[in-house]
């Protein structure tokens, strides 16, 4: 199995708990699950290819220095997002299985590598705009609204890590219950359980 991972924050730079958690998670994938485990992140200038302990690292950069929002961030990061996964796409022989996006930012990204290359991605929730900027409801809130709704319809499996986060995703964006899986990393199991949603996908789009 061949997975890319998404992620705008991984260590070293660290802005919430986020970039912990996905550095466990690609590690246990690499080291404990026989996956080659690719992961794609942003750094402001330690950019490249790196192996970390068995992960294979890219770090992009980007491309325009001055914005006046994340969401302006966020749309001209993906690019070299997309730039970065399709340069592992074309080395591996075209045989990427899955991408597992951790929250919203490169969404637009893994949308594109499904149109393009056929690959099914995994949407990992971390947080919701309605929790983040509660009863916001202005263009700015609703453009990141409708980046994370896509991400809920175009990703094979919407993963979160609570019932209540389940509950929220499926009121806030009206996603099928079924499609909706929680895996909590604080349970003992949590990483096999991941897997199984990995392969069930896999499965499912062959």
């Amino acid at each position: 199995m061949r997975v890319i991972v998404f992620s705008w924050e991984y260590p070293p730079r660290v802005v919430g708990k986020l970039a912990n958690y996905v550095r466990e998670l690609s590690l246990r994938l690499a080291k404990d699950g026989g996956v080659e485990t690719f992961l794609i992140t942003y750094h402001d200038y330690w950019t490249g290819e790196f192996e970390e302990e068995g992960v294979k690292v890219c770090r992009v950069t980007n491309p325009v220095k001055t914005h006046i929002s994340v969401l302006t961030w966020v749309l001209t990061l993906n690019q070299e997002v997309e730039r970065a996964a399709a340069n592992i796409y074309y080395k591996s022989g075209k045989l990427i299985d899955l991408i597992d996006v951790q929250d919203w930012h490169f969404i637009p990204a893994a949308v594109t590598l499904k149109k393009a290359f056929g690959i099914p991605f995994v949407y990992s929730v971390e947080s919701l705009e309605d929790h983040r900027s509660h009863g916001a409801n202005a263009p700015f809130n609703m453009a990141i609204k409708s980046i994370e709704w896509l991400g809920t319809y175009e990703a094979s499996v919407v993963l979160v890590k609570s019932d209540w986060m389940a509950s929220e995703v499926i009121r806030a964006y009206k996603v099928p219950e079924a499609k909706v899986k929680v895996v909590n990393p604080e349970t003992k199991h949590w990483f096999e359980d991941i897997l199984k949603v990995y392969k069930g996908v896999m499965g499912e789009f062959r």
